[in-house]
């Protein structure tokens, strides 16, 4: 996002997230992820395998402000406060730009020296070397980082915000995610 000012790129961040964020209602598959590398996971993840816990996946780039401080650490709560069973916290590295920089040997360091201790997938680059958007995130149509989707137990996507998301609203997102649960 771009603006004049930190604090109105913080005001229009939680502006954008509060007006989107609420459940969808169900039936909308959420597609699968095109992932090129995994970190803190010794297998790779697909959605198929998840099924039955939601879903929340924080998508990120370790040079995003707003990201480091904002979505990882609410990311981190949700690992630390829901249970494995019922809720699997997934991370998403799509970098669309300083792809110099975010280097998987990086992203390595980043995640030990952030104590990021759930799955992070390096989002894949996309095919066409012009254009800088990984595939998980144009199929995903992300504006930006910090994005976050929440998916519900049988694959649906519920819910797909762009920017700063509440905890309080989060938590009671998943809560009610969880209690659907059949």
């Amino acid at each position: 996002m771009t603006t004049s000012s930190p604090r109105s790129d913080r005001d229009a961040v939680h502006r954008t997230a509060r007006s989107v964020f609420g459940l969808s209602p169900p039936g909308r598959p959420a597609p699968p992820w095109t992932i090129r590398e995994w970190f803190n996971t010794t297998r790779a993840l697909q959605l198929d395998g998840l099924r039955g816990k939601v879903v929340v996946v924080h998508a990120f780039q370790m040079l995003c402000p707003a990201c480091v401080h904002h979505g990882l650490p609410q990311a981190q709560r949700v690992h630390a406060t829901f249970a494995a069973s019922e809720v699997a916290v997934i991370g998403l590295h799509t970098v669309f730009e300083h792809h110099a920089a975010m280097t998987p040997v990086s992203l390595q360091a980043f995640l030990h020296e952030y104590r990021i201790a759930f799955p992070v997938g390096v989002d894949a680059p996309g095919a066409d070397a012009r254009d800088p958007i990984p595939v998980t995130m144009a199929t995903y149509g992300m504006q930006g980082t910090p994005t976050l989707l929440l998916i519900d137990r049988h694959g649906d996507l519920r819910q797909h915000a762009f920017g700063a998301v509440e905890d309080l609203a989060l938590g009671a997102a998943i809560a009610t995610l969880i209690a659907d649960g059949d």
